[in-house]
């Protein structure tokens, strides 16, 4: 199976005969009323959660394989994925009796792991290799050239991408008066495929890639008008969290699509509530990025009683996942803000400040004794009427004398910080502040503590896990000015992703001495 570039004309084509319906649904068009009303115009979700694997992978994925030939299938095929393209092809590989081997990372839950078991049956084989997805990905290609399998990509191939853009048949004859469509980018694939079919027939409507902000690939992309390697990748939108898209799908996408906007992981924790809410139905963070776009650009761009295409493109999160959902989906709304603030260390301060409120709820109050003379206050507030109020809340209380600091798009305040309020030493020590993202897999925490030695001292540490492959930990360390050489090299030694945090405004306010 080799890459090419077919025409426009025969990725026409190949959409109209992909044979995907042997195993994939016309998932529904749904109207969201909820959301529709409150921000002026008439929004319709493509329901890709409908399939049978959760997700629209299984289009390309199903339709590269039915174009196999026969030697080509007594040989199987070969794959890397950690999530939804692990599943597709396990699905489509036991539907056509093809024998697949799919390489997982070390770190992949066993949820993830268990699904792709029960899709493949005894057609598939899963191999655990490597920590990361980048491990995995080249262990399958090692495979496929050394055993003669077929090596099925992710996204950057003409069949898995005329598989996807069986989605863009399906939206016309399900609402022909689109006039924008959202659509999540991650390697390109989904993107490519609805672009190529619907810029043909109804060149009218705008089409608008959608990526997290940390995984921003196609914008990496555009701007040095070539596929990039990021440095990293965010955790939290998995599904996207692509380092370089493809090739063919970067050609595609470039050329088609009208705009591309990104979105933060607050407003995908929105989006997910806002599906919630229209559905009852959970999508993952990755299937939420089309909704996300759409309240930010409505927002951004004044638009109103138009016609809205969005997909939700999967619907495979982690039960745990929720908790850290739950807790910034108001953030993304706009209706809860964050923020720090100093009182007076006196009778009745609070009291005096709550009613500068006036009548907002108060959703969050972390109140930590510092000195005789203040206290250093973490806040949550609920909003009714987005930013500009908030941006005239904190104009009044500085104008009331009290000192504030804006956390709302803080990440180490609204991840770590704000469960840790009062932290601080009873000395002046020399601490050292570092963020790390941990693999999640055993051992992982005592590689960690061998890798650093008993040398320095952990001042703070501070954990939690969202359901993702990595967990996220804050870890203070007493770093004398004479060693710092040889802990940074045993940083490198270390091999996580990391930085430092010691700056970090969230830190001096709340932890520092």
């Amino acid at each position: 199976m080799t890459k090419s570039s077919p025409s426009a004309q025969e990725y026409l084509k190949k959409i109209l005969l992909a044979p995907v319906y042997d195993v994939a649904l016309n998932t529904d068009l749904n109207y969201m009323a909820r959301l529709s009303q409150e921000l002026g115009n008439h929004i319709f979700l493509k329901r890709e959660d409908q399939q049978p694997v959760k997700s629209f992978k299984l289009r390309g994925a199903y339709n590269c394989l039915a174009q196999l030939t026969a030697p080509e299938m007594a040989g199987g095929v070969v794959t890397a994925s950690a999530g939804n393209h692990a599943q597709g092809v396990a699905f489509s590989a036991n539907r056509r009796q093809v024998n697949a081997t799919i390489v997982m990372p070390e770190t992949t839950p066993d949820i993830k792991i268990d699904a792709v078991k029960r899709f493949g049956g005894n057609s598939v084989q899963v191999v655990l290799h490597g920590m990361s997805f980048d491990q995995a990905n080249q262990h399958a290609k090692q495979l496929s050239r050394e055993q003669g399998m077929v090596f099925v990509p992710p996204f950057d191939h003409p069949d898995v991408i005329a598989g996807q853009g069986t989605i863009a048949r399906e939206l016309l004859e399900q609402n022909p008066n689109l006039q924008r469509l959202f659509i999540a980018v991650g390697g390109g694939g989904l993107a490519a495929g609805i672009a190529v079919y619907l810029k043909q027939l109804r060149p009218d409507i705008q089409l608008i890639g959608v990526e997290a902000e940390e995984s921003a690939c196609l914008l990496a992309a555009k701007a040095a008008g070539q596929p990039v390697e990021l440095d990293s990748v965010g955790i939290f939108a998995d599904g996207v969290a692509v380092k370089i898209m493809g090739q063919e799908t970067f050609r595609l996408c470039d050329q088609l699509l009208d705009d591309v906007v990104t979105v933060s992981n607050d407003e995908i924790c929105a989006a997910i509530k806002d599906i919630f809410d229209d559905t009852r139905v959970i999508a993952e963070p990755a299937g939420a990025l089309s909704i996300a776009a759409i309240r930010k650009y409505c927002q951004d761009n004044a638009v109103v009683d138009e016609n809205l295409g969005a997909i939700l493109c999967g619907a495979n999160i982690n039960f745990h996942t929720l908790r850290y959902v739950s807790e910034r989906c108001e953030l993304g709304e706009q209706k809860e803000a964050v923020f720090a603030v100093k009182l007076p260390e006196e009778a009745g301060a609070f009291k005096q400040f709550c009613e500068r409120l006036g009548n907002r709820a108060i959703t969050e109050f972390n109140y930590r004794y510092s000195t005789d003379n203040e206290a250093h206050v973490f806040v949550g507030i609920k909003l009714k009427h987005g930013r500009q109020e908030y941006a005239a809340l904190l104009d009044e209380l500085q104008s009331a004398d009290y000192q504030c600091f804006d956390l709302s798009d803080n990440e180490m305040a609204k991840l770590h910080v704000r469960h840790m309020v009062g932290g601080k030493p009873a000395k002046d020590i020399e601490e050292h502040i570092f963020s790390f993202a941990f693999p999640e897999h055993p051992g992982a925490l005592l590689r960690f503590l061998d890798t650093l030695g008993e040398k320095w001292n952990i001042t703070l540490f501070h954990y939690r896990n969202h359901g993702a492959a990595d967990g996220l930990v804050l870890c203070g360390f007493e770093i004398p000015q004479n060693s710092r050489d040889e802990f940074d090299q045993h940083l490198a030694e270390l091999g996580y992703k990391f930085e430092e945090q010691s700056t970090n405004p969230a830190y001096q306010f709340f932890l520092a001495h």
